[in-house]
């Protein structure tokens, strides 16, 4: 219990320091967007629009960490999420 309200307390504190702009392209960079995830994967929100363009950011955002993307699922429905995963590059041990 106390874990959720801690990460409410630091969404929130997020959204007042960033003026209300947290699910703006420009706030992250360009990347696209609003992607979640970290170096082992993410998800990014449906939307019709994305239909050519999903690999390419699921790319761009994994390659912060030098690592090569892999969709694992496409929710093609409103509130649905495009699910990937971050993989090492063959031969690259870390």
């Amino acid at each position: 219990m106390r874990r959720n309200r801690l990460i409410v307390a630091a969404l929130a504190l997020l959204f007042v320091l960033s003026g209300g702009r947290v699910a703006s392209a420009d706030f992250f960079g360009g990347v696209g967007p609003w992607i979640t995830g970290n170096d082992t994967g993410g998800i990014i929100p449906y939307a019709p629009d994305l239909k050519r363009t999903y690999r390419r950011l699921a790319a761009d955002y994994c390659a912060r960490w030098g690592r090569l993307s892999h969709v694992t699922s496409v929710d093609r429905e409103y509130g649905g999420y495009i699910s990937f995963v971050c993989i090492d590059r063959p031969g690259v041990i870390h």
